[in-house]
């Protein structure tokens, strides 16, 4: 039986990395005699070693194949150790040299400029040639290894199929007999509520209920969603019991509207699966916008830590209870978190209940209506930036107790399970606060059209956006 790629996947990420480091380390090396030659060509070549072993280029050679860990990372090669295409690999592996080549060159190189242009050139063109070659020629061996796993049949996705009618059976054949570069084994089936099942499909069947359980004991790699039609509403709801899974879950590109917006083929001699929990953002991106998460996050925790003193006395003073306010919120794939925010409302604003605010709640306190206009009380959610529950842009997190209202209306909710929940939306900036689960809803229209959308230039415009609408006291 084939080995599930959990388990493997983390091997081969650490094969990556530690190819990169030494291909790096090896790459600068060489370059370093390179360097001598260009730079020093009028002087004996047995003043090379001496040059070459210096101090300060080991401790260069050490720490530069180390430093470059982090571009790679950044250019989000790590993120799928597995199903990459040849030509993403070339394309990543080469740009990433490019971004190398260019830091190391204002880093270190800017020194060694000579007036003669030629040699500046040359150091340029033959760095990136050595980084580039290098590297890539250690990602294609390792590649190529995991591409003999497969071929032999003794790698492959464990996958589950969530239907267990004949098209299900006839999609768990395809996965299994296709020319897909990575293989597949069918765990089982699931049995959807309301659809009429296949007493032959063949292989263990679940129901909805096993789901947690089989995908834990079976370490399962992906979910396949195979229905007898494609109901969007049915489809939708069925993700909003999946997604706190924390696994992939595919679907075959059969409807094109809200669930199939977004398709990314990876796979061109394989089933052509859209995959539901992966947003339209490249993975250089996601890892860019994490990386400006972090930092930002950290320098704003740092720099208004007066502002935060001071809105503290603020709000103590003003009225009875705690200064910071904390609830559970749902976040990235459905895992609960506590969003923290500046206590806008008396201590027992809501003991009759979840209720949503309204411009003229009484139950604001006079510091609060200031706070929310300028949305001051939403500052301490950078610390859930940082800790990773939320990002800087992102649909904004709900209760548990709103979100199945909003299901009843939208089931296209469950898709903003894809990403992190932001301080600042589209939604927000579009629609602001929503006092009804109508507005709630409208606002999350919003969104979903974001999702359609994601990209960095596109979080730098809402980010603008709230800035002014902070300004302006536009926040209520």
């Amino acid at each position: 039986m084939k080995e599930g790629l959990s388990v493997n996947a983390a091997q081969q990420r650490l094969r990556y990395i530690m190819s990169d480091m030494l291909t790096g380390f090896v790459a600068f090396f060489i370059f370093n005699i390179v360097r001598f030659f260009l730079l020093n060509g009028n002087q004996p070549a047995e003043f090379m070693w001496e040059y070459v072993l210096s101090g300060k280029l080991i401790i260069e050679t050490v720490v530069v194949p180390v430093g470059m860990l982090g571009i790679y990372w950044l250019s989000g090669y790590y993120n799928l150790p597995f199903g990459k295409s040849r030509l993403q690999e070339f394309l990543v592996t080469f740009s990433s040299s490019v971004v190398n080549t260019a830091l190391i060159y204002l880093v270190l190189l800017i020194n060694d400029q000579t007036g003669r242009r030629t040699v500046n050139y040359e150091l340029i063109l033959s760095l990136l040639g050595l980084l580039f070659i290098f590297c890539y020629i250690g990602r294609i061996i390792i590649t190529s290894f995991a591409l003999r796993h497969f071929k032999a049949h003794q790698w492959g996705f464990r996958a589950l199929v969530i239907g267990a009618t004949p098209r299900a059976r006839a999609t768990a054949r395809r996965l299994v007999e296709g020319p897909s570069r990575v293989g597949y084994t069918i765990v089982g089936f699931v049995t959807i509520p309301g659809e009429e099942n296949d007493s032959v499909v063949g292989g263990d069947v679940y129901s909805m209920d096993e789901v947690e359980r089989v995908c834990h004991d079976n370490k399962i790699d992906q979910l396949i969603i195979a229905q007898k039609s494609y109901d969007e509403n049915k489809v939708l709801n069925l993700l909003y019991h999946l997604f706190s899974l924390g696994i992939p879950i595919k679907i075959m590109p059969d409807t094109f509207s809200f669930i199939t917006s977004g398709i990314r083929l990876q796979d061109i001699y394989g089933e052509p699966f859209i995959d539901l929990t992966t947003p339209s953002i490249s993975e250089a991106s996601k890892n860019i916008k994490r990386t400006i998460d972090v930092v930002a996050s950290l320098l704003m925790l740092i720099i208004l830590s007066p502002v935060y003193a001071w809105l503290a006395v603020m709000v103590k003073s003003d009225s009875k209870g705690p200064v910071f306010y904390r609830q559970e919120r749902i976040g990235l794939r459905q895992v609960p978190f506590y969003i923290y925010k500046f206590r806008s409302m008396r201590v027992d604003a809501e003991k009759d209940g979840p209720r949503l605010s309204s411009d003229d709640d009484s139950r604001v306190t006079r510091v609060g209506k200031i706070l929310r206009k300028y949305r001051l009380d939403e500052l301490p959610q950078f610390w859930n930036v940082l800790k990773g529950d939320m990002s800087l842009v992102g649909p904004r997190p709900e209760r548990a107790y709103y979100i199945a209202k909003i299901m009843e209306r939208a089931p296209y909710y469950a898709l903003l399970y894809q990403v992190r929940p932001g301080i600042t939306s589209w939604g927000m900036v579009k629609y602001g606060y929503a006092s009804t689960v109508d507005q709630m809803v409208e606002r999350t229209r919003f969104d979903l059209i974001y999702l359609s959308n994601m990209s960095l230039f596109v979080d730098f415009k809402i980010m603008i956006y709230t800035v002014n609408t902070v300004v302006r006291g536009r926040g209520v």
